[in-house]
């Protein structure tokens, strides 16, 4: 009796191969060929799925965009909404908690930042990949615009605060502390980041949303 095989799980095999291919040898190095050997597979069982090397980066890309997503996207609600409206302590507690999803905290956030890195490079000169890549970035962007329009609508920040500048500048922390978190992982520890990240929105906020004394670096 032929063997069953869910199109679903196979695509994830197939994607968790590409991870661990692209985070040991790098983006170019995930052919079809060392995919289907990573995942112990026939080359013939993922040619079934994906035409070729592009097809198959841009699926497991935006796999992988899609389950960071969906997990920010579950937290993000209750932790934009607590910003308004909870005690300080947790207001701050919410914001970092949410803002650092987007940091190679740990080794799951580390992989997932390593290979978005592989790709966002590859993409600067790879028309076919731009899109992808401009969405991704999008994402952090409209995250990071919605926890400074819930601090500003809470009044915390800064009277005249200009929003998008502020916006900009949380994105640009983000984005430089995982790149430094992936290339620099001994410099640029996960304790650093958090407190760098705690740094910026004391300064940010004047320190009155963060100044609690309870809160502690949640990577240390």
């Amino acid at each position: 009796m032929p063997k069953i095989v869910d199109p679903e799980a196979r695509r994830d095999e197939v994607v968790e191969a590409v991870f661990r291919v692209v985070r040991r040898a790098g983006f170019e190095h995930a052919s079809l060929r060392n995919v289907a050997e990573e995942a112990g597979l026939a080359i013939g069982s993922v040619r079934h799925y994906f035409a070729g090397h592009t097809e198959l980066m841009l699926f497991a890309m935006r796999a992988s965009l899609e389950r960071t997503a969906g997990r920010l996207e579950r937290r993000a609600g209750p932790l934009l909404a607590a910003v308004e409206s909870a005690p300080p302590a947790e207001r701050a507690a919410h914001v970092e908690g949410l803002l650092s999803e987007l940091l190679p905290l740990d080794e799951r956030r580390r992989d997932e930042a390593t290979v978005w890195l592989a790709f966002a490079v590859a993409a600067r000169t790879r028309p076919e990949l731009r899109e992808l890549a401009r969405e991704s970035y999008e994402g952090m962007r409209t995250l990071a615009g919605r926890v400074i329009e819930g601090l500003g609508r809470g009044g915390w920040l800064p009277a005249g605060a200009d929003l998008e500048v502020e916006r900009e500048r949380l994105c640009a922390l983000i984005d430089g502390l995982t790149v430094e978190g992936v290339l620099q992982p001994d410099r640029m520890t996960p304790a650093l980041m958090s407190r760098a990240l705690r740094r910026h929105l004391e300064t940010l906020t004047g320190a009155g949303l963060f100044a609690d004394p309870l809160l502690t670096d949640s990577a240390e």
